[in-house]
């Protein structure tokens, strides 16, 4: 331990601590041996009691001991008086308490506290309140302590409010409470709810809120605690779920329908309907498997999609909120029709800040570009105005987002990869958003990205281009691209394609000078039947002996370019 000296003992004073060891191990393991003997006798009484007793006194994190003795209580419930049980489960606390003093953070034990007051006659639950407070005085972020509160809370039906000047008074002695924090952002919309956000909170308490918050990180700018309750005041305002947009191919005989929220298509209540009549068919995912997705494929009976005439088809999704759905029309003699949102593009990502008013956002900012020129290294500050900036105008502020998230990555270079990541999300946030309406066509060549984010938005994409980049692989849920015919990522390092799967209508891939070394890693593009032309030149694979003839061994119905003579 720190601060103790070491001293040295002799061999004889070993061979002593050994010994006794020894004897303690041997007497446990026969108190143990006899615990279980007794359980599997159905043995319900008083020396069970002690035994178990002295076994988690020393050893506070058997559960099963814990579980045995629930089993002795209940049995003591057919015997004993309400006023004898309440005197034990009164003695039960109290030797519950003398073990959270030697393990204060034990799981077991305050659950079984847990289980203890709930079967109690007369709770005392204005005891248990200030029992966590005091075990709060000795460590702030027991989280254990914090959800056995909140427990009692619950039980006392004691009003929000009070907790809330009770997180207050935590804050104030101590910024850096961020279990006091936490729970700050579970009561406040109790206490203060917005009328028209779910889980939000109302205009004039969330101003007061970040003043306390700025109080905190303009006193101890590098204290992480009130910089996470910052995000969360800045809200991440929940999209309810919806049908975002619907792709229906009469050659392949399917809907292609994409949500704002995962779902699993196994549990979801979804509803089509051609020309009024309800259609059976199978819905799955793009990979066949029974998981949650954003997008689900709806497989039309047989000659459901004749071309001779017009066809009018409802999708409908029975969701918490009600029912929500999108249709579209299928001309006669069209291959194919696409019905999407019509939300304005500069709301498109901005729903993750959206809960704090405009006015509100713009204060923020001014203070965290004045805490910046204060303290021009802080990273939580730097990462606070880029939010900002973001929920505000992201295409005004792009080149100066990009600065900030570069000058993030040159002070914190431990998380270079995530700041290249958060970059590429902007930047590919943007793009889509000054995407021209109905375009099926989305170039994000030459932009540095480390990473492809948001795929739930590019369903309806045709054409994708992702070269000159700094991607390293495409193990990423590219399926979910159902419409996409051609894909563009030369230029990159990319090593793996195992997203490219079930991908019916892809018919062209370009991967030039990639790391792709093995042609066995070119066997996902097996499921995606309709790819006829596949260009591989400038990758480690093409210089490899027989390749071609490896690689037609996967993909036999696919044309492979090399940059040589095919």
């Amino acid at each position: 331990m720190h601060g103790r000296l070491k001293v040295k003992t002799t061999a004889e004073q070993q061979e002593a601590k050994r010994k006794e060891r020894e004897e303690k191990l041997s007497k446990y393991q026969a108190a143990t041996g006899r615990l279980f003997e007794k359980r599997k006798n159905a043995e319900h009484d008083g020396e069970a009691l002690d035994l178990t007793g002295r076994i988690l006194a020393h050893n506070s994190d058997f559960l099963t001991m814990w579980n045995y003795r629930k089993e002795i209580f209940q049995a003591f419930h057919k015997d004993k008086s309400s006023d004898e049980m309440q005197q034990l489960y009164q003695d039960e606390l109290s030797f519950l308490e003398t073990c959270l003093k030697s393990n204060p953070k034990s799981y077991s034990v305050w659950e079984h506290r847990c289980w203890v007051m709930d079967c109690m006659p007369r709770p005392n639950w204005q005891r248990e309140l200030l029992l966590c407070s005091k075990f709060l005085e000795y460590d702030e972020r027991n989280f254990h302590c914090w959800d056995y509160r909140r427990f009692v809370v619950r039980r006392a039906n004691i009003p929000p409010q009070e907790e809330l000047k009770f997180s207050t008074d935590k804050i104030s002695s101590n910024f850096s409470n961020y279990s006091s924090w936490h729970y700050r952002s579970k009561l406040l919309p109790l206490v203060h709810p917005d009328t028209e956000q779910p889980q939000g909170v109302e205009e004039t308490a969330l101003l007061q809120e970040h003043e306390l918050a700025q109080n905190a990180f303009f006193t101890d700018p590098n204290d992480q605690s009130a910089w996470f309750y910052h995000r969360w005041l800045l809200g991440r305002a929940e999209r309810d779920q919806s049908i975002r947009c619907l792709h229906v191919c009469r050659p392949l005989n399917r809907l292609v329908a994409t949500f704002s929220k995962h779902l699993k298509a196994s549990a979801a209540t979804l509803n089509v309907v051609k020309d009024g009549e309800v259609i059976t068919g199978r819905w799955h995912t793009p990979r066949g498997t029974d998981t949650f997705e954003q997008v689900l494929i709806f497989e039309f009976p047989e000659h459901s999609l004749t071309s001779d005439r017009d066809q009018h088809i409802h999708v409908t999704l029975d969701t918490e909120a009600g029912l929500v759905g999108r249709e579209c029309v299928l001309g006669a003699g069209h291959p194919e029709v696409f019905s999407r949102d019509t939300t304005e593009s500069q709301e498109l990502f901005r729903s993750e800040l959206s809960v704090a008013k405009s006015s509100v956002l713009q204060q923020e900012l001014e203070s965290c570009q004045q805490l910046h020129e204060l303290e021009p290294d802080n990273k939580w500050a730097i990462l606070s105005v880029v939010l900002l900036m973001r929920a505000i105008d992201p295409i005004t502020y792009q080149e100066q987002t990009l600065q900030y998230v570069d000058k993030l990555t040159s002070l914190d270079s431990y998380r270079r990869n995530y700041y290249s990541d958060l970059s590429s999300r902007f930047l590919i946030e943007n793009t889509v958003m000054q995407s021209e309406e109905g375009t099926n066509k989305l170039d994000l060549s030459g932009k540095g990205l480390t990473c492809v984010r948001h795929l739930d938005h590019m369903t309806l994409v045709v054409q994708l281009d992702l070269s000159n980049n700094r991607l390293t692989t495409l193990d990423i849920p590219v399926y979910m691209l159902q419409c996409l015919k051609l894909l563009l990522a030369d230029n990159n390092n990319i090593e793996s394609i195992a997203g490219l799967t079930n991908m019916p209508l892809l018919g062209r891939v370009s991967l030039r000078n990639n790391r792709i070394a093995k042609a066995q890693v070119l066997a996902p593009l097996e499921s995606c039947t309709n790819v006829s032309v596949l260009d591989l030149e400038g990758n480690p694979v093409c210089s490899t002996e027989g390749f071609k003839s490896d690689i037609v061994s996967v993909l036999q119905q696919i044309k492979v370019l090399d940059g040589s003579k095919i």
